[in-house]
């Protein structure tokens, strides 16, 4: 699933091709032919990421909301465009851009209201300037939840996925089974900080880049991680341990992320 940094990324680079323009709505596969159709002709006036979502706003009432899930994508191109392929559930098209949306999680249309009920669902977003810092760090330290599932937890913060989840955790020596309530506030104040800082570069790069001053790599996935899915700790060498949380693979060094004695239950 992409993580918030490719959604924040795909709205700074949708921003040019669309806001302020009039948009040609369609549904090329048909599965959203009403809401493309209820849009189709107004003019977009924001885009806007929201940890793992992304909101257009059109003039007028209503707002396209799309979370593309694991397998969903966006594919942008000028014009003039190509015929869509695949599962193009949605086609924004403008005087000199096309953007598709494919196979999508979720592809709605939104009234006000639909929309204020998602923004109050989701917790604060660590790459907006506007989120409330304290709010998401109060809500760790006062749950008895494993740290590993309240990173992943869009409610709590929004816009950690599996890998920086395991990355953010191993960077700051914390066992992704230590509860909320056993992190000291500073340790919770380098998991925000770290994750900004880190999902930040990763809109830049266009790829998760976890270890310092690396640049992505060159093959299809272009992560670059310092343990996540990798054999040994490049700090201590020691052998990394696959763990499940929340249905999820996770991974940690236990040698450098001591576990907490009484292990909070993560599956």
């Amino acid at each position: 699933m992409p993580e918030g940094h490719t959604i924040h990324r795909a709205a700074r680079d949708q921003r040019p091709m669309l806001v302020g323009r009039t948009i040609a709505v369609a549904s090329p596969q048909g599965r959203f032919a009403a809401g493309a159709a209820s849009l189709d002709g107004r003019v977009c006036t924001a885009i806007e990421a929201y940890g793992k979502h992304l909101l257009y706003d059109f003039e007028g009432e209503g707002s396209l909301h799309v979370h593309l899930g694991l397998f969903g994508s966006f594919r942008s191109t000028a014009q003039p465009a190509p015929a869509p392929r695949g599962a193009v559930r949605a086609r924004l098209t403008s005087s000199t851009h096309v953007v598709d949306i494919v196979g999508p999680n979720r592809c709605e249309v939104l009234d006000p209201a639909g929309k204020a009920a998602l923004l109050a669902r989701i917790g604060p977003d660590v790459l907006r300037p506007d989120a409330d810092r304290t709010r998401a760090m109060d809500r760790i330290r006062a749950s008895r939840t494993a740290v590993g599932l309240l990173l992943m937890d869009q409610s709590v913060i929004a816009g950690i996925g599996n890998i920086y989840r395991t990355e953010l955790l191993w960077r700051a020596g914390i066992h992704p089974s230590s509860p909320g309530t056993r992190l000291s506030p500073a340790q919770v104040e380098h998991l925000w900080s770290d994750a900004c800082d880190l999902l930040a570069r990763g809109v830049e790069l266009g790829a998760i880049v976890t270890i310092d001053d690396a640049t992505p790599g060159e093959g299809r996935y272009r992560e670059r991680v310092n343990i996540f899915d990798q054999p040994a700790c490049p700090r201590c060498t020691r052998r990394i341990r696959m763990l499940v949380i929340g249905g999820r693979k996770a991974y940690a060094c236990e040698t450098c992320q001591k576990r907490p004695r009484r292990v909070t239950r993560t599956a």
